[in-house]
């Protein structure tokens, strides 16, 4: 992405760096485009690419990517029509029955997703839904873990872009499901917290289906050279409300014909 750019490469690395320090040290920053107003989506993918680069010099690979700013409550709260990605990396990964400690994140909520596996690389452009579930080995329940490191979540799409789509961590449920033997669009998903339902929703919340989503991601990734990769984990996008967390909550999200996903914090 080097169209519609505004912002220098030492200004680049500098906001990439400092989100980088907001990471490592637990202390948000201020919006990002409070401070420089004329940036771009373009300059927010560049701070992205600098911030992630400090992660993957530390030793971290990628594992997968997500989709971010899939339903249209969050396009419209952010101003924009198209939804956004992050790269997930190994050291986000939490296996189902790990604690997660708040102390390695600033401000956590909760979403429950489909995830996807890939056991065939996709490269757009001119990736079809059919594409996308032949290269499915299977979807699980899963719960990313958003977190920003944007002071009190007051974020404009810009922000959440450079800060790596708002990823924190994320959590893999019980099952691998064969996508075809599911109607992704329809499935329904609960998301309970502490044992009270706080949120339902369906597949469709995600651009109409999970199966969009990922297309979506491979062909605009694809026209950037960066293909999915067999084996890497896809998160397809929220199906509903983000929950705020707090130490000692439990969580479980149980997604029709795919399974379910647990999480507790401390």
């Amino acid at each position: 992405m080097t169209t519609n750019t505004t912002m220098d490469a030492a200004l680049v690395h500098r906001l990439g760096d400092e989100l980088h320090a907001a990471l490592s040290t637990g202390e948000a920053v201020d919006p990002l485009t409070g401070r420089y107003p004329d940036m771009t989506i373009e300059d927010a993918y560049a701070i992205q690419q600098r911030f992630v680069a400090h992660r993957l010099e530390g030793g971290e690979r990628v594992v997968g990517k997500k989709i971010g700013v899939t339903s249209k409550p969050v396009m419209t709260m952010l101003g924009v029509h198209q939804p956004d990605f992050g790269y997930l990396l190994d050291g986000m990964v939490y296996g189902i029955g790990q604690t997660i400690p708040m102390e390695t994140l600033i401000q956590p909520k909760a979403e429950g997703e489909i995830a996807f596996v890939l056991k065939k690389d996709l490269s757009g452009p001119g990736v079809s839904t059919a594409d996308v579930l032949a290269a499915t080995e299977g979807v699980m329940a899963c719960f990313e873990i958003v977190d920003s490191r944007i002071r009190d979540w007051k974020i404009k799409i810009q922000d959440t872009v450079a800060d790596n789509a708002s990823c924190g961590v994320f959590v893999l449920g019980d099952a691998l499901v064969d996508p075809r033997r599911v109607d992704l669009s329809t499935c329904g998903m609960v998301l309970e917290h502490n044992g009270e339902i706080v949120g339902t929703g369906a597949g469709a919340a995600a651009l109409g289906s999970p199966v969009n989503a990922v297309a979506w991601l491979a062909n605009t990734l694809g026209r950037l050279g960066v293909p999915l990769k067999a084996g890497e984990v896809i998160l397809s996008g929220s199906l509903a409300q983000m929950v705020p967390v707090k130490a000692g909550d439990n969580l479980r999200v149980t997604i029709g014909g795919i399974g379910a996903c647990t999480v507790r914090f401390d």
